[in-house]
Parts: structure tokens; sequence; C-alpha cells
């Protein structure tokens, strides 16, 4: 292996043991205990990122391993369900454009109980700093999951001036460096981004704690079991059933929609 792989490995393993140690200090607990609670209730966990980051939703909502009632906003939702045309797709118009996060919010069926997670290794896109700042405003707790160092360097695309930190209940950090890259190659060339194996990692940590949490309370916590192996389409659509559009809001449509 060349030494500029070993370099990244250590770049990467070193985070995910400051991951380890910062959880295991009690840094993730003040989120744990809000998804536990709106699960508790009857809740969705709701998961939003653009870009990269819509990979740390999809590691929170709808998969294996993970909650069943889980939900990840989509910018792509604006056109699928919403009123927006398809040519507006491909871009960065909509991550940074702070007027679509109310539409985006109104897409869906969210219910007061519901929790936000929002990922953003920037912390400073309009559509995420907006939905942030619309879901605080409608009751819901906010958890983010952002780089600090890169977000207290740059300036918030949001009218308000706000950052995804500085809005948000709970602020766990994915220890990515500014720019994301973590390896100076030769020519001037950054490369080896970290963000979205770190997010990805908090996202497990918040999912196992959480699970744990509701065991702890005597609560069975709805898991979905891969649709892969016998029987996993009955589970999971069985428990699927009881959140509906809330989860699922494709399957929901009118017909011809």
């Amino acid at each position: 292996m060349s030494q500029a792989l070993t370099d990244y490995s250590e770049q990467v393993a070193s985070r995910l043991r400051a991951l380890d140690a910062m959880a295991a200090a009690g840094g993730l607990d003040e989120a744990i205990a809000i998804l536990a609670r709106s699960l508790a209730r009857g809740g969705v966990i709701q998961a939003f990122g653009t870009g990269h980051s819509e990979a740390f939703a999809m590691e929170i909502a709808g998969r294996a391993g993970g909650f069943i009632p889980t939900h990840a906003l989509r910018l792509a939702d604006l056109v699928v369900l919403g009123s927006r045309p398809a040519e507006a797709l491909g871009g960065a118009e909509f991550e940074r454009d702070f007027t679509v996060a109310d539409e985006l919010y109104a897409l869906y069926e969210i219910r007061p109980e519901d929790a936000f997670v929002i990922a953003s290794n920037s912390g400073a896109n309009g559509s995420t700093v907006g939905l942030a700042l619309r879901a605080k405003r409608e009751g819901h707790p906010v958890i983010a999951v952002t780089s600090l160092l890169h977000s207290k360097g740059v300036e918030s695309k949001h009218p308000s001036g706000q950052r995804l930190f500085e809005v948000a209940d709970v602020v766990i950090d994915n220890l990515a460096p500014y720019g994301d890259a973590t390896l100076d190659l030769a020519g001037g060339v950054a490369m080896g981004a970290v963000s979205s194996i770190t997010a990805a990692y908090i996202a497990q940590l918040l999912t196992l704690g959480t699970a744990v949490r509701l065991q702890a309370e005597d609560q069975t916590p709805p898991i979905y079991i891969s649709a892969n192996i016998p029987g996993g389409d009955e589970h999971n659509s069985d428990l699927e059933a009881r959140f509906g559009p809330r989860i699922k809001p494709y399957r929901y449509l009118p017909k011809g929609t």
C-alpha cells in the first residue's frame, strides 16, 4: 500500500477513535435522548442532507439495521412531489436556495412528536439552515452533524446569517477539516475527504445508542431487517404500515400522479 493510502487510513481511523472517545464520554447522550423520546411518543426521525450529506440521511432512514419510523427529506422531492421544474435538478441551486425549505417541509406529513437530524459539512447552505429554522419554528428538536472547523470558517448563505451549528439544539462535530480533504498531494492537490465516513459512523452510533436507550426503558426498537433475507419484506411491511405516508410518501400518492 502506498504511503498516501496509509496516511489516509490513519486520517480516517484517528477520527473514528476520536468519535468513540466522544461517545464514551457522553457526547452523544443528549442527541440519543431526543431521538429516543421522539420514537417513544410515536414520532418519526426526519433526516436531511444535501450533496454528499444526503448519504447521511440515507444512513439514518430506511436501511437494514435502522429504525423503521424514519424519513429522509430529499430536495428531489420538490420536483417529484412539489411544484419545481425538473431542470432545477442536477445543480447546486436547490441546496443554496433558502426559499425551498418551507416548500420542502410542507410536502410531508410531519407531526409535533418528530425530531430532525440534519447533516451538512459546511453548515452554511440556505436550504439546510432554512429547514433547521423551520423545524425549530414548528417546535421540533434539531440535531446537527457538521464540521465545526469548516463551518466557523465560512459565511452563511441564509439571509439570517446563521449557520447550522448556530441554529441546532444539539451539535455533533463530524471532525472533518476545512475543505474536507485531509491530504496535500504534489502539485497543490488536496484529496482524502472524510466527512461522509465520519457522518455515516455518527449515524450508526446514534441509531445504536437510541436502540439501547429504548431497550433500557423496556421498549422494543422498531428496526428494519434486510429485505434480502427470508421474511424481511413481511417484517418491514407490517411495521411500515403503522406510519404510512409519514415514512413512505411515494407509496401513498394518488394513482396517476
